[in-house]
């Protein structure tokens, strides 16, 4: 069985789209929130910053993970889509034993099927949190 790629993946000419939304928090370095491209939106790792501010929602590691899952609905909102659209998540965590309570509330924010994922333990995040986690969704 042979397969065809579209010309612009092939020429490396495929459009990129930046997606940013004042209701997630702004970038604290060289990156976007998020990219689409190729029918995909790519969105940046997101910590527990409350938008419009450089404070963190981290009294405990619910209120942490709540944070971090409503910067990345509003980039998801601000692309036209949901978190049903979500193909793919990593979740960075500094220590595994936060897993299950991180667990329980990322899996609150998905209808039906969940995506693929994994979760990785890491021996820091920015600004000293708790949990990152980054997504692909398809558009």
């Amino acid at each position: 069985m042979l397969f065809f790629l579209p010309k612009e993946y092939v020429c490396g000419m495929m459009e990129k789209k930046i997606i940013q939304t004042e209701t997630a928090p702004a970038p604290i370095g060289p990156y976007n929130q998020a990219v689409a491209a190729g029918g995909f939106l790519f969105i940046s790792g997101q910590v527990c910053i409350k938008p419009g501010t450089s404070e963190l929602n981290n009294a405990d590691i619910q209120a942490e993970t709540h944070q971090v899952m409503h910067n990345l609905k509003a980039i998801l909102q601000e692309a036209g889509i949901t978190f049903n659209n979500v193909v793919k998540t990593t979740i960075f965590l500094t220590d595994m034993n936060l897993f299950a309570e991180v667990n329980e509330i990322y899996g609150k924010y998905f209808e039906g099927a969940f995506p693929a994922r994994e979760t990785v333990a890491v021996k820091g995040l920015p600004k000293n949190v708790n949990v990152e986690i980054s997504m692909i969704a398809a558009l």
